[in-house]
């Protein structure tokens, strides 16, 4: 087996900030966990024949696994740990077909991801203890970009950050979008419906074309790629007959080996708009007034809001912010709207295209604040390209710019770190994040009971939203000291009430943790289940073996399901 675990990245950043992620553990030794039902003797067999497959350097086991365990595990919520029984990284399709044909000969389920970056969420451990780590990383590939149709075709390896440099070194006429942490991976964080905040923003709404190897090896492609000569393979959703793209996204179906994506062109101009108000109860104006505006086409591309207590998050811990017990109070919040030139809540929104377009959009927002939301403060800086060309992102400033005009970072990094108070602190978060009406009073009264659920344990309330047209994703972060049991148990107690008095108002998370999964499918349950129901039945027809990420989503084979619980 490989003696040494390798870099992940070229770029010194995200491998640092790798190696920070994984490198404090809570538990230094990495327990032995054969995969379900399968011996010592055949577990043995089988990955002999995986390293003929793969070679020596592609397979780990043992202390070698310390980077496929959740780096963010709280023993104090009473789940088994999910560590792998070895770790395997192919680099090509043949390569995983060929390990495919192992695992299923012995029935020992794969666990598969991109880069392992859902931190907060489970990262790369495996849903089932002693499933094998499928690690795509080495699949790095860039196979196309499309300059003329704004589209780039990756592999499951390439990140945000990756795919940037290569528009940027070849001078390409295309912004990418990237998430808040550019050492992600793209495929990755399409298929968990990660978000961006370009215009191409909302990922897995701008897919067009897979290639998915099943379980059995057999390759397909979807949508105008399934034509072996399509010169529309990347740039429509359309099909023949039923669209089979979701499928595959948070899913264990299949495994997504290459994808289509849409770039956003490269504009003329970009403002960076912002809209603060002084009131926690201003929330509810903030989402009737920009959810209308999202909806009638006015602010056609996402917008972000934002708490004030996570804000703070970047610019100090919470020891610096507050020198008492318990959350900061909210006259000393008020402080903190002066010392961040910021309001209790701050709204934040792209906008781009030709400049006298972008120039008559901001007029009606303008227009509309003032008549619908007076009590806000609303801002606005334009960057436009020289002499009327098309505009350069690294142009824009990094305070305006950054992830708002595709550039990948690690800006909001020092988030984790917020509760840290000792030397040797460990920064961790999780996160419950449900779906909700974009409506003023319902965001309102889910906001009100988030902070105090948050605060009976004596957190903060750290919170964002994601406003779509219709719907957000109301996001609040559950940062905590690893090394301390204390604040252990409480985010899990601030996660379980969240959860609670979510499932009450029909709220469901958009993604979740791996010890969550189960309890959020539980949510989906009209006709006895039937969604779920029907997805296993796939699963079966296409995974009659259950190797392809047992439990994941809530979606278990038959021959599995007892681990359900």
């Amino acid at each position: 087996m490989a003696a040494n675990v390798p870099s992940r990245y070229t770029d010194p950043l995200y491998q640092t900030a790798h190696d920070e992620a994984f490198s404090k553990p809570l538990f230094e030794k990495i327990q032995e966990v054969l995969p379900p039902d399968v011996s010592r003797e055949d577990f043995t067999l089988a990955l002999a024949k995986i390293i003929d497959v793969l070679g020596e350097d592609a397979v780990f086991i043992g202390q070698r696994l310390k980077e496929y365990v959740d780096p963010y595990e709280i023993p104090e919520s009473g789940h088994e740990r999910n560590v792998p029984s070895a770790a395997v990284c192919p680099s090509s399709v043949s390569e995983l077909q060929a390990l495919l044909q192992v695992v299923n000969e012995y029935k020992i389920p794969v666990w598969t991801f991109s880069r392992g970056k859902n931190l907060g969420y489970g990262g790369p451990a495996p849903r089932v203890p002693g499933s094998m780590a499928l690690d795509l990383h080495r699949m790095n590939k860039i196979i196309e970009v499309n300059e003329k149709f704004s589209y780039a075709v990756v592999e499951p390896g390439v990140t945000f950050g990756d795919l940037y440099e290569y528009c940027a070194a070849n001078k390409l006429k295309v912004w990418p979008s990237t998430a808040s942490l550019g050492w992600g991976s793209i495929i990755g964080n399409t298929l968990d419906r990660g978000m961006g905040f370009i215009p191409t923003g909302v990922h897995h709404e701008n897919v067009a074309g897979m290639e998915v190897v099943l379980a059995n090896g057999d390759v397909v492609r979807t949508g105008q790629w399934a034509m072996s000569n399509s010169p529309s393979a990347h740039i429509t959703k359309l099909t023949f007959g039923p669209t089979i793209d979701g499928l595959f996204l948070q899913s264990n179906l299949g495994i997504v080996t290459k994808m289509g994506i849409n770039l956003t062109p490269q504009p003329q101009a970009y403002m960076a708009c912002s809209f603060d108000v002084p009131e926690f109860e201003h929330i509810e104006t903030i989402v009737d007034v920009f959810g209308e505006l999202r909806r009638n086409g006015t602010l056609p591309y996402m917008v972000y809001v934002f708490y004030i207590a996570e804000w703070a998050t970047m610019f100090g811990k919470h020891s610096e912010w507050w020198k008492g017990d318990g959350p900061i109070p909210d006259w000393r919040l008020k402080e903190m709207q002066e010392d961040l030139d910021t309001g209790i809540w701050t709204v934040k929104f792209g906008l781009y295209g030709p400049t006298t377009l972008i120039k008559a959009q901001f007029e009606e927002v303008q227009r509309v604040v003032a008549k619908d939301a007076p009590a806000g403060r609303l801002r606005s800086t334009l960057f436009t390209g020289e002499d009327g060309g098309l505009l350069e992102a690294t142009a824009v400033s990094p305070l305006y710019g950054g992830v708002r005009v595709g550039i990948p970072s690690m800006w909001n990094i020092p988030m984790v770190n917020y509760y840290n108070l000792k030397p040797d602190s460990v920064g961790a978060h999780g996160a419950y994040s449900p779906i909700v009406p974009l409506d003023g009073k319902t965001v309102l009264e889910w906001a009100r009971t988030a902070k105090g659920i948050c605060a009976e344990q004596g957190f903060d309330f750290l919170c964002d939203f994601f406003m779509h047209e219709r719907y957000a994703i109301f996001v609040t972060m559950l940062c905590f000291d690893k090394t301390s049991p204390e604040q252990r148990a409480g985010v899990d107690k601030v996660f379980n009430g969240l959860f609670r008095e979510g499932s009450k108002r029909g709220f469901a998370k958009y993604r979740a943790h791996l010890n969550h999964m189960d309890l959020n499918a539980d949510l989906f349950d009209f006709n006895n289940h039937a969604y779920r129901r029907f997805v296993e039945t796939l699963k079966e027809s296409l995974d009659p073996n259950g190797i392809l990420s047992p439990g994941k989503m809530g979606i278990w084979p038959e021959r599995l399901k007892r681990l359900r619980e």
